[in-house]
């Protein structure tokens, strides 16, 4: 789509030359798919030149300009630890998109978060990694916040005016960890409707993150993972339920019942919400499953996934 409105476009990476009327142009794919009547000035990402991903022995860190070609790659990496088995989620929530190559060579990690749609698989995967986002401000200064965080609903985040994403760190201990991974859309080439990603720790502590069936991503986090900080972060984020380690079915339809009310669940044509919901407790019973009975095997057993009262 032609943008008509705009004036000019800036090549720069610094939040302090935004001024109302401005969008940050990384890959634009969603940017020209909408079009807008008020944007006048794009500020051009596209030759800042950051490197897209690096990695040290305390996780992964994306450019937001990382593309999605380029983030599918990362598990083939050269130097990166044996013991990451998490990566596995990078190519599964890559596929999630169900999109071109022309759209994967183009769409950045950056892009899909701050676009804040539920269905966006850069969001759910960095959300269920612990990804923290740092943010570069019209100030001159950076502020650190949760990706789970960043993404606040429909199409809206919690970026101020001007602010400016500019990597996400994935932290080693979530990819140390084990994962499990469910997605169901409508239409076997439709948009996600329901995405949910499990992980259990070293420690043992289990973190289900719900994404795509909700307006933004709602986090349960049970034992271990429910008393230790994100990275940068004073206070654990999510929702918490520290004293129950190994959930069985019914303390995991609580949980989700006292997560998630029903206002929450999005809706639009890729899923009514009542079934969203109730494929949201389906799906996050069987990464319990999947995740607590393969890995611990004395954790209790399953009876039944359906919220309480259908």
């Amino acid at each position: 789509m032609d943008m008509n409105t705009i004036e000019a476009v800036v090549p720069t990476t610094d939040p302090a030359q935004w001024r109302a009327g401005d969008a940050w142009l990384a890959g634009g794919t969603v940017l020209f798919s909408y079009g807008s009547v008020s944007i006048r000035r794009l500020l051009d990402l596209t030759t800042a030149g950051w490197l897209a991903i690096s990695s040290t022995p305390d996780g992964v860190d994306l450019a937001a300009s990382c593309t999605v070609a380029e983030l599918y790659e990362l598990p083939t990496h050269a130097g990166l630890p044996n013991n990451w088995p998490a990566l596995e989620l990078v190519r599964q929530c890559c596929e999630a998109f169900v999109a071109s190559f022309k759209i994967w060579n183009v769409s950045t990690v950056g892009g899909n978060i701050c676009t804040a749609l539920p269905a966006g698989p850069m969001t759910s995967f960095c959300s269920a990694l612990d990804g923290v986002a740092t943010v570069m401000t019209p100030a001159g200064g950076q502020r650190q916040v949760p990706v789970a965080d960043l993404v606040v609903g429909d199409a809206s985040t919690s970026l101020a005016a001007g602010e400016l994403l500019r990597s996400i760190h994935l932290p080693a201990a979530a990819l140390r960890a084990t994962t499990a991974f469910r997605r169901l859309s409508l239409s076997n080439l439709g948009r996600s409707g329901v995405l949910l990603i499990g992980r259990l720790g070293d420690e043992g502590g289990l973190v289900i993150t719900v994404t795509a069936s909700t307006k933004h991503p709602v986090q349960l986090r049970f034992g271990a993972a429910a008393v230790q900080p994100l990275p940068g972060a004073a206070v654990v984020h999510g929702h918490l339920f520290p004293q129950n380690p190994r959930p069985d079915a019914a303390a995991l339809r609580r949980a989700l019942d006292e997560a998630i009310p029903g206002t929450l669940y999005h809706d639009d044509v890729h899923g009514d919400p009542l079934w969203r919901r109730d494929m949201t407790y389906r799906l996050a019973e069987e990464i319990r499953i999947e995740l607590l009975q393969s890995h611990l095997p004395d954790a209790p057993l399953a009876d039944g996934y359906l919220p309480e009262g259908n």
